[in-house]
C-alpha cells in the first residue's frame, strides 16, 4: 500500500480542507495524495470484492503515474462509499432454544449478563412467535421476516409423503434448498458481499451464503464448513472430526463448543453477520419442565455463554461497532397429561399398528409438535370420508381444545396443504396442561406424565402466552435503558438488514424503527 493508515487520513483531510499535503506543490506529491485518499476510503470496507477492484485500479494508475488516473481512482472510491459505513459494522443474534418471556422477568432466573445487555439496551415485555412453535420454522422465521406460509418450514425438517395409505415422517437429512422456499437475511447480505457466520442455526445445511457453518443438523461436524472444522480442532475446541465424538457429548457440553466456536469466528473473520443457536435450554425443559430447578440452571449456563460472546466482542475490538440481540424461538408450557390421538385412529381402523409405536399403513395418523398435532389424511381416494370419520372421533374427547380446518389455517399463518405438500389436512390443538404423542399402541387416550415422559413441551398456538420469547437488543444503534410491549418475530430480520445497511425486499415484517438510536 501507498502510506499508512493515518497518512492516508491526514492525505484525505487535506483534500477536503482544500490545502496542500505539507509545503510541496509537485505533481508527485498530488498523485500521491489522491492515491493514498482513494485507498484510506476503500480501506474502511471488510468487503474483499471492492478492495480487489480497487487493488486493480491502483495498479494501473501506479505503473500510468498520472495525476488523472488517479483523481479518477478517487472519484470510484467516493462512489463505494455509501455502503461503506454498514460494511464496518456488525450484528450478533443469539437464540436461547426454550426460552420464556416469562422467565426473564422472574427474579429467579440467574441471567446477570443478558440483564445488563437489556438494561442497556431495549427490553421488550414479550415477542410473539410464530406456528408451529418449534425450532426450525421459528428460526427461519428470524431469517426471513416471514411466517412458514410464506417460507415453508414446518418441522424440524420436511415432511414426506410416503404414498396413498402409508404413514408420513419427517425427514430431517435435509440442505437449506430443499428447506427454505425464499431468500434469507444471510443470502442477501452474502450477495452484497458481507461476511456471514452460523453456528448450531437451523436450516444451514450446504448453504453457500455462509461463510462459516457449523449447522444445526443431524451429523453437525460432517456438515460443517471445512475451513471452520478444521480450526475448530487445531485451536482444541472439537476433539477431532470424528461426528461420533461430538455426539457422545452431553447437551451442555455441545452448547459449550458452539459458543467457543462463534467466539473462534469473531475473532479470526469479524463476519458482518453471525447467527447463533444454543439448545441445551431446549433439552432441559423437555426433561424437567420450565421453571424447575434443573431449568434456572440451564439458563444460567445459557448466560454464562452469552456473556462469553460478549467478552470476545470486546476483545476484537468490535464492540462498539456491534448490535447485539438475545432471542428465543419459542416458549414453554408444562403438561401433567398426554393425548395419544393415533391410538383412536387405530381403533377406529384408521391405521394398523406396526413397529416403533407407529402404524405400518395409516389413512390417517398424527405428527405431535408438542401442543398441537398436525393430522395426516394420507389417501386421496377416501380423504373426505376419513375427515368425517375423524372429526366425529375427536369429538368432545378429553383435553382438545379445538380442530382447526384448512380454511382457518392462512390465519394462523400457515400454508394450505395445496400449496405446500407437507402440510397437514388437520390440527388438533391440546388443552393447557396436555401434550399431544404420536404413539398407536395401547388403549388408553388420555394418559398422566409420569417416570421418562417429558414435562415440558412447545409447540401450542401461538396464541398462547407460554410460547411467547424474550426480546433484548443492545449496542450499535440501539436506544438504551428503555422497555416496550410486544415484538413480531417477522420484524426481527428487516430490522437486522437495517443495521447493516441493506433491504430485506420479500420480508412480511417492518423494521423496528422505536428501538433505533440516530447513528
Amino acid at each position: 500500500m501507498v502510506v499508512e493508515s493515518a497518512s492516508k487520513l491526514g492525505a484525505l483531510q487535506t483534500l477536503r480542507a482544500g490545502g496542500r499535503p505539507g509545503r510541496s506543490n509537485d505533481i508527485k506529491v498530488r498523485f500521491t495524495v489522491l492515491c493514498s485518499a482513494a485507498e484510506y476510503l476503500v480501506s474502511l470496507s471488510k468487503n474483499y470484492a471492492v478492495q480487489s477492484r480497487f487493488l486493480r485500479r491502483l495498479s494501473i494508475a501506479l505503473k500510468a503515474k498520472t495525476i488523472f488516473l488517479a483523481a479518477g481512482l478517487l472519484v470510484w472510491a467516493v462512489a463505494e462509499a455509501p455502503g461503506r459505513a454498514a460494511e464496518a459494522n456488525h450484528v450478533v443474534l443469539i437464540t436461547i432454544d426454550g426460552f420464556p418471556a416469562r422467565m426473564f422477568w422472574d427474579s429467579k432466573t440467574p441471567i446477570p449478563r443478558i440483564r445488563d445487555l437489556a438494561a442497556h439496551g431495549v427490553i421488550a415485555q414479550e415477542l410473539h412467535v410464530s406456528n408451529p412453535t418449534v425450532t426450525w420454522p421459528n428460526h427461519t422465521t428470524l431469517v426471513t421476516g416471514m411466517r412458514p406460509a410464506g417460507h415453508g418450514v414446518l418441522y424440524n425438517g420436511i415432511l414426506v409423503r410416503e404414498g396413498p395409505g402409508l404413514p408420513v415422517k419427517v425427514d430431517e437429512q435435509r440442505d437449506k434448498t430443499e428447506l427454505v422456499g425464499v431468500p434469507t437475511l444471510y443470502d442477501e447480505l452474502h450477495m452484497a458481499g458481507l461476511r456471514t457466520a452460523a453456528i448450531d442455526w437451523p436450516c444451514t445445511r450446504n448453504s453457500e451464503s455462509l461463510d462459516d457453518d457449523f449447522p444445526d443438523t443431524p451429523d453437525n461436524v460432517s456438515y460443517t464448513t471445512p475451513r471452520l472444522r478444521k480450526e475448530l480442532v487445531a485451536a482444541h475446541i472439537l476433539a477431532d472430526e470424528d461426528e461420533a465424538s461430538f455426539r457422545a457429548l452431553s447437551s451442555p457440553e455441545r452448547d459449550e463448543i458452539w459458543a467457543k466456536a462463534a467466539c473462534h469466528v469473531i475473532r479470526m473473520r469479524r463476519p458482518h453477520l453471525l447467527l447463533l443457536h444454543l439448545l441445551n435450554t431446549d433439552g432441559i425443559h423437555h426433561q424437567y419442565g420450565p421453571e424447575s430447578a434443573a431449568s434456572y440452571t440451564a439458563l444460567a449456563l445459557a448466560d454464562f455463554l452469552v456473556g462469553q460472546v460478549l467478552d470476545t466482542l470486546d476483545a476484537a475490538g468490535i464492540r462498539q461497532n456491534t448490535s447485539i440481540f438475545v432471542l428465543a424461538d419459542h416458549g414453554f408450557a408444562t403438561a401433567t397429561n398426554v393425548l395419544q390421538p393415533n391410538v383412536l385412529f387405530r381403533q377406529a381402523g384408521l391405521i394398523e399398528a406396526g413397529g416403533a409405536n407407529q402404524g405400518s399403513k395409516a389413512r390417517a395418523m398424527v405428527v405431535p409438535e408438542g401442543g398441537i398435532g398436525m393430522v395426516y389424511l394420507t389417501d386421496p381416494q377416501t380423504r373426505d370420508t376419513d375427515r368425517k370419520k375423524l372429526l366425529d372421533v375427536l369429538k368432545d374427547k378429553e383435553g382438545i381444545e379445538d380442530v382447526v380446518q384448512p380454511d382457518r389455517f392462512a390465519s394462523l399463518g400457515l400454508p394450505s396443504p395445496e400449496k405446500n405438500p407437507g402440510m397437514a389436512d388437520l390440527i388438533i390443538v391440546a388443552r393447557d396442561g396436555y401434550a399431544i404423542s404420536g404413539t398407536a399402541v395401547g388403549e388408553e387416550f388420555v394418559v398422566p406424565v409420569t417416570g421418562s415422559v417429558n414435562r415440558g413441551y412447545h409447540g401450542y398456538l401461538a396464541s398462547n402466552a407460554k410460547m411467547n420469547a424474550p426480546f433484548i437488543a443492545s449496542g450499535r444503534g440501539i436506544k438504551q435503558g428503555i422497555k416496550i410491549g410486544a415484538v413480531e418475530n417477522i420484524d426481527i430480520a428487516p430490522t437486522v438488514a437495517h443495521l447493516l445497511g441493506h433491504d430485506l425486499r420479500n420480508a412480511e415484517g417492518k423494521v423496528l424503527s422505536e428501538i433505533l438510536s440516530a447513528q
